[in-house]
Parts: structure tokens; sequence; C-alpha cells
């Protein structure tokens, strides 16, 4: 009975349990020993069965207190959430109200001046950066179009900022991807017109707030402005309006579709796409890049599709360009030093002002001139030789010993407008910056014979007792006799403009400083056939100068040669004499570059045509007065 009811007891639960633990049956069956009877084994299965089942009654009722406690916990989470989401706008505005739209940065602020020739050849640039700005409105619309399919075609419709392009570029920088980009037109403007380009998230979200407050408070026609104004092209080129010079030798306002596109798709990648046109690797893919440009601009409706069946891929300029150092520096230290002193400003604040410069060169004359100057610096010898030889020139018996550099200078102006279409003052400016044409004193000798005895009037006043005179004042006198007496300023700037509107344009500054008779005289006293133009002077100062001189109504043109020894170290450059080749150079020079400037190698007559800068009626050759 004892074991029943203590197995009974077992069964009903902890109690029976409790009473096994305490020993209640050790006086059972013979040979069960403690803990080892079938009870203990059925009351610790039970005990297993019954914790189980209190696990589950606790779960159970915690899935109810969940369910009953369920909406309580969401209204809570969506509370706090709610709260979040409203610090996180309520900073959002305020930083939006404190973020201020910056000034550009002074790199990008800085701005080019270039220089162009009498009929707008590129000549050359001063300034740190190379970069114009223009007005949009000197941006043709397919130009603008082609930038905005390549960079951005949302542009016209979007806040200033791409959501997903934040995204790429937040989560690159938090897993150390690589750089993202996708950034709107406005974003990159931001980036690279007043903020830096650092990787950074501060700086990611500040360009985002910049960009969202520009696009509010600034027309999408001033964001793409400024945007063209400061992109970068490659080639040196930041900006529209040098790109178009740098890859076409064209202003933007000229640029074709094809050329607008390409130049829409070198934005991408300008370090790279900047040796298109040199390298067929680059050129091949950047052909792929304009066809995708175009592709979308014909979708859009921004050309034709006509238009977009007849583009063509454009020819670039070569790249890398030659040195600009050349003789063609002289021109512009020239035209810069003028066009400050005209503007009243410093050389420094013209280079950083973003000045067109028009001046009076001719390039096509100048760069001859170059070719002819440099041919003329190997010795002639054998047949050409002998031929000068064998006229009886002294200069050919001369012998020069040691080392001899040969200068020569030339100078073309426009008699009676004092215009200035070449100045050659020397082959290489990088070895050589002094300028022998405007500043060299050449000594004069019989080249100034023609004017002795004469009452000559300011600025020649002084002209017959100037032993050296410069190849620039010496030419200015013949072109004064040119012109009948009237001296006219010798100037190298003809207009100067800056964003479109004229600042400065050239007009002659004449005065007569001799008679009218006293110019006459001049023409008669010059060697050649005294009934033809162009009349000639040749002068010369022993065997150490050589200079000649051809003029008509339309055009004086001065070649002056000299020679030296070189200094070496301590020791000044000296004199030396000409060498025997220094006539044939000389005429060479002449005739070469009087041929291309008037036409006369094609038979044009420059007699035909009146000269601007004469009085009116004044047109006929100078010779045919005497």
């Amino acid at each position: 009975m004892n074991g029943a009811d203590v197995d009974t007891g077992g069964r009903v639960g902890g109690t029976g349990v409790a009473v096994i633990a305490d020993g209640h049956d050790r006086g059972g069956s013979p040979g069960r020993g403690p803990g080892r009877g079938p009870g203990r084994g059925r009351h610790g299965a039970g005990g297993r069965g019954r914790l189980m089942a209190g696990l589950r009654r606790r779960l159970v009722k915690r899935r109810i207190r969940i369910r009953r406690t369920r909406g309580r916990r969401l209204r809570r989470a969506l509370v706090v959430l709610l709260a979040l989401l409203a610090n996180l706008v309520g900073a959002a505005v305020v930083a939006y109200h404190l973020t201020k739209i910056p000034e550009p940065h002074p790199e990008t602020a800085m701005q080019s001046t270039v220089l162009v020739d009498d009929h707008g050849d590129y000549l050359g640039r001063r300034g740190p950066v190379d970069r114009q700005e223009i007005p949009l409105s000197q941006v043709p619309r397919h130009v603008q179009e082609a930038v905005i399919a390549a960079e951005n075609r949302s542009f016209r419709t979007d806040t200033g900022v791409s959501p997903r392009a934040i995204a790429r570029a937040a989560w690159a920088t938090v897993s150390g991807g690589d750089r993202q980009g996708g950034s709107t037109i406005t974003q990159q403007y931001v980036k690279n017109a007043l903020l830096s380009p650092e990787q950074t998230l501060s700086r990611k979200a500040r360009e985002a707030l910049i960009s969202i407050k520009l696009d509010r408070t600034r027309s999408k026609d001033e964001i793409l402005q400024g945007y063209l104004n400061t992109v970068y092209f490659g080639r040196g080129a930041a900006g529209i309006q040098s790109a178009a010079r740098n890859y076409f030798g064209v202003d933007a306002k000229d640029l074709t579709v094809s050329q607008g596109a390409a130049l829409a798709s070198v934005i991408n990648i300008p370090s790279y796409y900047e040796k298109a046109g040199s390298d067929p690797k680059v050129t091949a893919k950047l052909v792929d890049r304009w066809e995708w440009v175009l592709d979308a601009m014909a979708h859009s409706g921004a050309i034709t599709s006509a238009q977009r069946a007849g583009a063509r891929f454009p020819a670039f300029r070569f790249y890398p360009p030659g040195d600009t150092d050349g003789q063609r520096q002289y021109l512009i230290d020239a035209a810069a030093s003028e066009a400050a002193d005209r503007l009243g400003i410093t050389e420094d604040q013209l280079a950083r002002g973003g000045y067109t410069v028009r001046t009076t060169f001719d390039l096509t004359a100048q760069d001859a001139t170059a070719e002819l100057a440099a041919d003329g610096t190997e010795k002639k010898t054998g047949e050409k030789a002998a031929e000068e030889k064998a006229g009886g020139k002294k200069r050919a018996e001369v012998k020069t010993t040691g080392d001899v550099r040969v200068h020569t200078a030339v100078v073309a102006l426009v008699p009676g407008d004092g215009a200035v279409r070449v100045l050659y003052g020397g082959a290489d400016y990088a070895s050589q910056p002094f300028n022998d044409a405007r500043d060299g004193a050449v000594e004069a000798g019989t080249a100034l014979q023609p004017f002795s005895g004469m009452k000559l009037l300011a600025p020649l006043t002084d002209l017959t007792r100037t032993a050296a005179p410069t190849p620039l004042r010496l030419a200015s006198a013949y072109a004064t006799a040119a012109a009948h007496g009237v001296y006219a300023t010798p100037y190298t700037v003809a207009k100067i403009t800056r964003a479109g509107r004229t600042l400065y344009e050239a007009h002659p500054r004449t005065r007569t400083a001799m008679t009218r008779a006293d110019a006459g005289m001049v023409a008669k006293l010059l060697y050649g056939r005294l009934d033809a133009a162009p009349a000639t002077r040749t002068g010369a100062a022993g065997l150490r100068t050589l200079w000649q001189t051809t003029y008509d109504e339309h055009l004086t043109l001065t070649v002056a040669l000299f020679a030296e020894h070189p200094a070496k170290g301590k020791k000044a450059a000296l004199p030396a004499p000409l060498p025997y080749t220094a006539g044939s150079r000389s005429l060479s020079v002449s005739e070469g570059v009087w041929s291309k400037i008037v036409g006369t190698a094609e038979g044009h007559d420059p007699a035909a045509e009146p000269n601007p800068g004469l009085p009116t009626g004044q047109t006929k050759p100078i010779l045919a007065t005497r």
C-alpha cells in the first residue's frame, strides 16, 4: 500500500517527487538501490514532461501578452520614428536656411586674356588659367543641348540633385569603394566652382544643400552658364570658349553641331579624351561617345534627324601643341604691354581679366618672316657664294672668325595709319627675350641719308642725330615719307573686348612730321627705278649693319641685320662683321614678306586699293607724284 501510495503520490505531482527525494521508499523491496527503482525512472520522465508543459504555458502567455500589447508598442515605435524623422527634417530645414551659396573660389574666377591677329586667328594668351567667361547667349543652343545630353539629361526638370548619385557616393565612401560620379550639372558646378573636390560625406551633403538652394534661387540658364564657363575640357582649357579655341581654333559661338557634341563628350574624362585627333585609340573611343550624345540629342528633338544623319566627326587640332615661345612671344609682349596701357591697368590685371585683344599683326606674314629669316641663318656656299663674290661685293671678302650670331629684325607697318603688321624681334624668345625690332639699337649709317638736311618735326626731330635708332623708329620715318609727310604713331592693338563689350578701339594718331615736298625728296633719293613702286632703300654702317626698306603708300617694310660675338661668361657681347650672305639674306626676307602682305607674287597691285589711313583722295602710288 505504501508503495502504491508513494507511486500514486509520485504521479500527483511535485509532492510525491519530494517524498521520493526524501527517501520514503527506502524501505521498499530488497535489491532496489536508491535512485534505481522503476518508480524513480517513471518520476524522472514525468518531471521532464511537466517542465516542457510549463514552458509551453509560459510561451502561450507571452504570446497573449505580445498580442495584447502589440498595438501599444507599434504606436510607440511609430512615435519614435516620427520624432526622429521630424528631427532630421528640422535639421535639414535649419541647415538649408543656414547654408549660404559661396562665391566662386579664386581659381575658378580667374580668366586669361587671349590675343588674336588682325584676321581673328589665335596668337596666344596671357594668364594663369586658360579660361574666358562668355554669356550663355554666345553658346549655340545645340552646344548647350549636347552638354545636357552628355552630362545630365534631366537638367531642365530636376531639383538640382540626384538622390541615386548621392546614395552611390555615400555607399562608396562608407564601404571604401571607388569614387562614384553621376552628379547633376548643378552639383558639378557647385563642386567645381564653389567647393573643393574632396570626396567626403560632409562635403557631399553640403554640395547637395547648395545645389538645391541654387536651383531654387537661380534660373537653369544661369546655372548652365556658370557650368559651361568653368567645367574643364582638357588641353588646359577651362570653359567652353577656351575649349572651342584649343580643340577647333574657333570661338564658342561658331561651333557646329558635330563640334559641340564632341566637346560635350570630352567632359566625361577630359585628361583622356584631350588626345583625340592624335591618338587613334582615344579617337575611336570618343567617336563612340560622340555618337551616343548625338543619338540622345536627336531623340530629345534638340537636333533634327537630317542633322543627325549628316553629322561627321570633326577634325581636332593636333595635340600636344607646339612651343608657344618661339618668336610669337615677341608679339604677345608688345601687344599686352600696349593693351594694359590703353586700359589703364597693370599687365598682371590684364592677364587675369578675361579680355580679348585684337592685334594689328598679320600672322601669315609673321610666320613667313620667321621661315625666311631662319633660312638665312645657314651659310651659303658653292654657286650662290661665287655669284656674290663675282658681283664685286666687298662683304663677300670678309672673313669672320669665332662664333658669330646674326640678328634679324623686321618691321612692317601701314603708312598714315601706324598699324604694325609684322614685328620680328628674334628667332627664339626663350633664348633671347629682348625684342630687336622694337627695342634694339642698330647703327643706321647711310640708311638715314635720305632725311639729311630736312626740317623734321616731332616726333622725328632728332632722327638724323640718332646714330642707332630702333628698326621700328626707322620704319616709322620711311612710312611718314610714304604718307606724304604724315607721321602715324605705331600701334599693335586694334580692339579690346570683354564678355562681348568693346572697351577700347584704336584710331590712328597722326601729325605732320615733314613737308609734302620733303617726303617726295626722300623717294627721289631711293635706289631702284624712279618710275615704279615700290621704292627701295639699302643702307649700312660699314660691314657691321645692313638695312633695307621697301615702301609704297600701302606698306613700309624695314629689314635690319647686324652681327655680334655672343657674350661668354663675364665677357660682354661684341659687334662682329656680317657674313658675306647678309645681302642675299636681307633681299630674300624683304621680297618674301612684301609678297606675303601685298600679294605681288599673285600679280596684285597694291596701288589699286585705297589706303584707309591716308586722307581722302590720296590713293596713287607714292612714286607717281614725283
